[in-house]
C-alpha cells in the first residue's frame, strides 16, 4: 500500500471542551463503539471504581478531571483513528494548545445545560486561528437546558463561526424523546441508561408522515415538524468544504453518558473530517504525501509506568514513513537517532509498532534527548512551527522541605521538559522561581513530586504579574535595562534572559522607557 493509501485511511483529532462538559466521556464512548473497550469507567462515580482510559494519572483518579493530554489509536471502520484526549481546565490550556498542533481536526463538546463558558471560547479562538475544522457535540440533552435554538445562536456568536445542525433534539430533559438526523433521514429514539443502538434507529425520509407521531407522540412530532421547516430553511445543505475550510462548524445533539447520539457523531465525523494535512515548517511547507520522512514532538510525559520510570515523548508524524530501528537526525542536536521499541497507545497501554505514517501519533522512549518541539527528519534541517512556551502569570519560590536535593531537581527537570510548568532562576540569589499559567498546576506539581520522585517542596507566593523574554540590538540600553531591573532578572531552563514584570502598568512603563528592548511574550522569538 502506498503513502498516500495510508495516509486517506487516518484522522487525527482531539476533543477539547470546558470542564466537565462530558469530553472524556464522549471519548470512552468512541472506543467503546470502536470495540477497544469493552467498559467504559465513570468519572465521578463512586459506586465504579474503574477509572477512565484516558485518565491515567492517579491525581487524575482522585480529582476526576483530566490534567493531562491522553493519546490513543484504535481501528474504525477501516480507519486508523489518533485520538487525543485533552484536559479542559484551564490551568492545563498549554497542554491543550500543544496538542491542537498535532491534529487535523476537532470535536468539540458543549454542555446543553451551561451553553458555551470561557474555556469553550478561548479553545476555539485556537482552533479558528489555525483554520482548524471542528465538528460541535452538544451534550447533556437528557437534562433541562437551554432551548437549541438559543444554543445554536449563542455558539455562533461566542465562538465566531457559523453553526449547521446535523441533527435536532426532541423535546429535552425529562421530556428528551430523541434526535432526528439530516445527516442520515432517520429517528434516534432515546432510552434512559440504555442508549442508542441500531434496533433504536428508525428510518424516516418523510417527517410528514404518521409514523413519526407513533413513535414521539402527536406533540412532539408536530414541534418536530415546525423546527425542521425553520431550520432548512435557515440553513438549507451542508457545505462539507466550508467545514474543511475551517468556516462551518456541523452540529449533533446527544447524551455521551447514555451513549446516545455518539455513534453518529462518530460515523459522521470519519465520513467529513479531513485526513492528514500538510504543516508549515520554517522553512517550507510540509506535505504528508512527501517521501521523506519528518514529524515533531508535542508532549513529553515520564512515569507513565511507575514500575519502570519510563519517558516518552509523543510525535506526530506528517511525512514519508516512521520504521522501527531506523536512524533518524535529531535537528536540534544534530545527531541521529535509532527506536528499538516505538509504541501505539490506548491511554496507559502500550503497543509496539513496527512502522507509522502521516498522522500517527506515536511514542518515542526518551532518555533526555527531546524538548518540546523537536523534530526528526530523513536528514533535512526542518523546525516545525506554532508549538511555542507562553509567559506564566503564576509565580511561586520552590523551597525544598526535604532532604532529597538531587530528587528534587530531577523531578522539576522533568516536569519542565514536559510543559507542566517553566522553572527560572533568579539572577540575584539563585533563586529557583516555578511559573504557570494556573495555581491548580502547582498542586499537580507538588503531588508528582512527592510520588514520582520521593521529593517534597513548598511554594511562596512572588509578587510579580507576568514574565517576559527580553533581547535587544542596543546593547547598552539592554545592561542599562537588566542593571535597573536586577532584582528581576532571569534565566530560563535554555540560559535564555527572563524579565518579571511587577504589574501590568509598570510593563507599558518600562516598555516605553527602554524602546529598543524587546519584550516577548512567547517562547518563539528566534
Amino acid at each position: 500500500m502506498s503513502i498516500n493509501d495510508e495516509i486517506l485511511k487516518r484522522r487525527t483529532f482531539a476533543i477539547i471542551s470546558h470542564p466537565d462538559a462530558g469530553k472524556t466521556t464522549l471519548t470512552e464512548k468512541f472506543l467503546l463503539f470502536a470495540g477497544a473497550i469493552q467498559s467504559a469507567g465513570a468519572v465521578k462515580s463512586n459506586k465504579i471504581k474503574k477509572s477512565t482510559v484516558s485518565d491515567f494519572m492517579e491525581i487524575e483518579r482522585q480529582r476526576g478531571i483530566s490534567v493531562a493530554s491522553a493519546v490513543m489509536s484504535f481501528e474504525y471502520r477501516g480507519l486508523n483513528i489518533n485520538l487525543l484526549d485533552t484536559p479542559g481546565h484551564k490551568d492545563f490550556a498549554e497542554d491543550t494548545y500543544r496538542t491542537l498542533t498535532a491534529v487535523d481536526s476537532v470535536i468539540l463538546v458543549v454542555d446543553s445545560v451551561k451553553g458555551v463558558e470561557e474555556q469553550t471560547e478561548k479553545l476555539m479562538k485556537v482552533c479558528r486561528m489555525r483554520k482548524t475544522p471542528v465538528i460541535i457535540f452538544i451534550n447533556k440533552l437528557d437534562r433541562e437546558g437551554a432551548c437549541p435554538f438559543d444554543l445554536v445562536d449563542e455558539l455562533e456568536k461566542k465562538l465566531d463561526i457559523k453553526v449547521q445542525p446535523l441533527s435536532w433534539p426532541i423535546s429535552r430533559g425529562s421530556s428528551f424523546k430523541g434526535v432526528y438526523s439530516f445527516h442520515q433521514n432517520n429517528l434516534h429514539i432515546f432510552h434512559p441508561n440504555r442508549g442508542a443502538d441500531d434496533d433504536e434507529i428508525v428510518a424516516i425520509t418523510d417527517i410528514s408522515r404518521h409514523a413519526l407521531d407513533e413513535h414521539v407522540g402527536g406533540e412532539f412530532a408536530a414541534q418536530l415538524r415546525e423546527d425542521v421547516e425553520l431550520l432548512k430553511g435557515v440553513y438549507g445543505s451542508f457545505d462539507n468544504e466550508k467545514y474543511l475550510a475551517g468556516d462551518l462548524a456541523p452540529a449533533f445533539f446527544g447524551s455521551a453518558l447514555n451513549n446516545f447520539g455518539v455513534k453518529e457523531t462518530l460515523d459522521a465525523f470519519i465520513e467529513m473530517a479531513p485526513p492528514p494535512g500538510a504543516r508549515e515548517a520554517a522553512t517550507r511547507r510540509v506535505e504528508p504525501g512527501e517521501k521523506s520522512f519528518s514529524g515533531f514532538v508535542f508532549k513529553i510525559h515520564a512515569n507513565l509506568d511507575l514500575r519502570h520510570r519510563d519517558r516518552i515523548a509523543f510525535f506526530r508524524v506528517c511525512s514519508g514513513k516512521f520504521e522501527r530501528n531506523a536512524f533518524y537526525k535529531h535537528v536540534r542536536l544534530n545527531t541521529n537517532l535509532r527506536f528499538t521499541n516505538p509504541a501505539s497507545f490506548l491511554g496507559q497501554k502500550k503497543d509496539v509498532i513496527e512502522e507509522a505514517y502521516p498522522g500517527d501519533v506515536i511514542g518515542l522512549y526518551d532518555r533526555g534527548h527531546f524538548k518540546i518541539g523537536d523534530t526528526l527528519t530523513d536528514g533535512e534541517n526542518l523546525s516545525f512551527q506554532g508549538i511555542p512556551s507562553f509567559s506564566p502569570e503564576v509565580f511561586r519560590e520552590l523551597i525544598n522541605t526535604s532532604m532529597k536535593a538531587k530528587q528534587l531537581e530531577k523531578g522539576i527537570k522533568q516536569l519542565t521538559d514536559e510543559g507542566v510548568a517553566q522553572v527560572f532562576h533568579l539572577a540575584i540569589g539563585h533563586r529557583k522561581v516555578v511559573g504557570t499559567v494556573g495555581q491548580l498546576q502547582f498542586d499537580v506539581i507538588s503531588y508528582r513530586l512527592e510520588h514520582e520522585y520521593g521529593a517534597k517542596c513548598s511554594f511562596e507566593p512572588l509578587n510579580f504579574y507576568k514574565a517576559c523574554w527580553i533581547t535587544s540590538n542596543n546593547a547598552a540600553q539592554f545592561k542599562d535595562f537588566c542593571d535597573y531591573k536586577a532584582n528581576h532578572i532571569g534565566r530560563d531552563k535554555d540560559d535564555n534572559i527572563v524579565f518579571f514584570a511587577e504589574s501590568e502598568w509598570m510593563l507599558h512603563h518600562y516598555m516605553e522607557q527602554f524602546p529598543d528592548v524587546n519584550f516577548h511574550f512567547t517562547s518563539e522569538f528566534k
